[in-house]
């Protein structure tokens, strides 16, 4: 099993290219589901959730290759299966993606109960119930969510929270149903109305998309689309991050600024410079920041996925912050790991109290999810002496060659099979 060994201590500077968003390419790979004809996706980025997936579409019956440019070609002509077995979707939630297209199109659909990181229940109660208001029957029967219908039909669905593959699944599975559905308490995170764009180009009819109400009229079929993947946000701002707690000075490529507004704001409140343009932004951090409390909360509140990395930099503030987590229940077990490298934490329930210190010292820390393996890294790049981060299979799902980034800003960082 790979580890991921740091001497940290270095001052990040330099350049860094953002990879396309993995929240968006796994919807939209998913989409692909709806129609006949290949589907060209531009600049999906090569993760191990994106293998995962194409793993599920190819077992499904999808034809998927890659052109001279990098560039994925999904054929759905010839789906010969509507089932979405544990073994392809026992590590990661997003399979469950593949349930409003399948039903969608083929009126039956047969997919396991996802699985993922261990951060909390993350049910999928609100996309079954979304289903059911558009005609389908559901069944559970061991571990697996059995849906059909000879032909959906349009319907209200209100979400009771904000639910981001609650509002996809749906989405893609009202375009091909009779009639009107609409879909209210929708979530507005940027990858909605990247789909609904994608979604569009395929000849849906859809409104509203990044607002709380989104109204889709379905049609007959839909058509081939080709479409290149956003900058991937979480991505954006762990670096953005990492410049924060190197007390480094580091350029940000190809991103999109305004979906890192909450981040932005808050690092400025630190004492950190922030400056943006078109699809760049450039961090520059001082010797030392101020603690600022943080709490997260769906967009374009301050992201979940961002609680972890930004805990890390508190680390070494200069006073006391208060993290509060309030879209999962067990997003804190980071914590155990950083206190190994010195930090000064006290969780009580939802809020960890971070009082920071003067330095994080190396150590061996292991990795529970997806984005605690981020922030061990970042403490890890500010820490002195080595860090060891063990179970580094939870970053490869979500970033792109991260050590090679960071090696490229400067970093002593690397890869130990």
């Amino acid at each position: 099993m790979d580890k991921i060994v740091i001497n940290g201590g270095e001052r990040l500077k330099g350049e860094v290219r953002i990879s396309g968003a993995k929240n968006s390419a796994l919807p939209i790979m998913a989409a692909t589901l709806l129609c006949e004809g290949v589907n060209v996706i531009k600049n999906v980025p090569r993760l191990k959730d994106v293998d995962t997936f194409i793993k599920l579409l190819k077992h499904i019956g999808a034809e998927i290759s890659m052109d001279a440019e990098g560039n994925f070609l999904v054929d759905g002509k010839r789906i010969n299966s509507c089932e979405a077995p544990y073994e392809h979707v026992k590590t990661m939630r997003a399979s469950v993606l593949v349930l409003g297209p399948l039903v969608a199109r083929y009126g039956r659909a047969r997919v396991s109960l996802p699985g993922g990181c261990a951060i909390g229940a993350r049910p999928i109660n609100l996309h079954i119930k979304g289903l059911e208001a558009l005609g389908a029957e559901i069944q559970l029967e061991h571990g697996y969510v059995i849906a059909s219908a000879e032909k959906l039909k349009g319907g209200n669905i209100y979400f009771d929270i904000p639910t981001v593959t609650g509002t996809e699944n749906l989405m893609m599975a009202a375009v091909l149903a009779e009639g009107i559905t609409v879909i209210e308490n929708a979530a507005c995170e940027p990858e909605i109305p990247e789909l609904a764009e994608v979604l569009r180009k395929m000849g849906a009819r859809i409104t509203g998309d990044g607002t709380g109400r989104i109204e889709i009229e379905g049609v007959e079929s839909l058509s081939p689309f080709e479409h290149r993947i956003m900058p991937d946000r979480i991505e954006t701002g762990t670096f953005m991050l990492a410049a924060g707690i190197t007390c480094g000075n580091i350029l940000i490529k190809d991103c999109v600024p305004a979906h890192c507004h909450s981040l932005i704001l808050k690092l400025r409140e630190t004492g950190i410079e922030v400056t943006e343009g078109d699809n760049w932004i450039r961090v520059v951090s001082p010797e030392k920041i101020k603690a600022t409390d943080v709490k997260t909360s769906p967009y374009p509140g301050f992201p979940t996925d961002m609680q972890a990395q930004f805990m890390a930099l508190m680390c070494l503030a200069d006073g006391m912050s208060v993290v509060t987590e309030t879209v999962f229940e067990n997003r804190m077990m980071h914590v155990s790991e950083l206190l190994r490298m010195g930090a000064d934490i006290t969780v009580d329930g939802n809020s960890a109290v971070v009082k920071g210190v003067k330095y994080l010292s190396g150590a061996q820390v292991m990795a529970t999810d997806l984005r605690a393996s981020a922030s061990l890294i970042l403490a890890g790049l500010a820490a002195q002496n080595e860090t060891i981060v063990s179970r580094v299979y939870h970053i490869d799902r979500g970033y792109e060659r991260i050590e090679e980034k960071f090696q490229k800003l400067g970093a002593k960082i690397k890869r130990v099979k």
